[in-house]
């Protein structure tokens, strides 16, 4: 009896355990990438003009593919937390939400490459017939390309961060980007939100409605009626919503009703981000 009682108790641990982390999961991605509330904080970045700002972290992001040693990288990414800490965009959440999915995404790429580059192995373990015998070329390869998917993610980040998401749009609207493009980006961000939304109160609604402990059965009957459930109302919504944006006049072009005026600040900024990769770039060649 007591075996079946914390049997059912570890059971239904689990199942809270499930659905507060898929809660929680939704929510702080809803709260933290929707809110702006870094975007509307007086930081250094926040100051600058969305063009400049824009056009910097391309140059940035094409200085880090072009980067060919770690300590090109290791500079762009040093200068990347200088500008987050002049914007004032925590360190925490900054470093964690790039740094806690790039080493199991990017290594999932790049680990074969570990052990088929040839050169001086590490160490060499038989396995029956097969052999692993990782490479330092391998490890150095796979050091580079997961540092190179970080600073580029991390800029990214941090432009999205600190840049109120239309401002981003119309920026790129600037530097004539097809409209179809900026287009889908601005649906694709918006569905986002009203999925997670929806999510959100799905869970929500259910963890209202259940009182005792369900089987595994169950669960996954639920788990895939929801999934249908999600899909059945996210094509329903974009019909909503295009019908919705038509009917009030939208033509395909983004607009906003701040205006941009490029000041000295914003050139000089922009200026000495391009120097700085140009830099880094040459850094990375001679070290190389």
């Amino acid at each position: 009896m007591t075996a079946a009682v914390g049997g059912r108790a570890s059971s239904e641990g689990r199942i809270g355990w499930l659905e507060q982390t898929l809660g929680g999961i939704t929510a702080n991605i809803e709260h933290a990438v929707f809110s702006e509330r870094h975007a509307r904080s007086a930081g250094w970045l926040q100051r600058r003009d969305p063009r400049a700002k824009l056009v910097g972290f391309l140059v940035a992001i094409v200085a880090a593919s072009l980067a060919s040693s770690v300590v090109g990288l290791a500079l762009l990414y040093a200068a990347t937390l200088g500008a987050a800490r002049a914007s004032r965009v925590p360190f925490g959440f900054f470093v964690k939400r790039v740094w806690l999915g790039i080493p199991f995404f990017a290594g999932i790429v790049v680990v074969p490459a570990i052990f088929f580059v040839p050169g001086d192995r590490v160490f060499d373990l038989a396995l029956g017939p097969a052999h692993l015998a990782p490479s330092w070329n391998g490890l150095a390869g796979a050091l580079l390309f997961v540092s190179r998917v970080g600073v580029s993610v991390s800029l990214a980040v941090l432009l999205v961060v600190t840049t109120p998401w239309a401002d981003v749009l119309k920026s790129l609207r600037a530097l004539r980007t097809p409209q179809v493009f900026v287009l889908v980006l601005s649906m694709t961000y918006r569905y986002i939100f009203l999925f997670l939304h929806t999510t959100n109160g799905i869970l929500l609604a259910r963890k209202s409605r259940v009182v005792g402990r369900t089987r595994g059965g169950e669960q996954r009957r639920w788990i895939t009626g929801t999934m249908g459930n999600l899909m059945s109302r996210a094509f329903q919504m974009s019909n909503d919503v295009y019908a919705a944006m038509l009917s009030r006049g939208f033509t395909g072009e983004v607009r906003v009703y701040s205006t941009y005026r490029m000041r000295p600040a914003d050139w000089l900024a922009l200026g000495a981000t391009a120097a700085f990769c140009v830099t880094a770039v040459l850094a990375s060649r001679v070290v190389a």
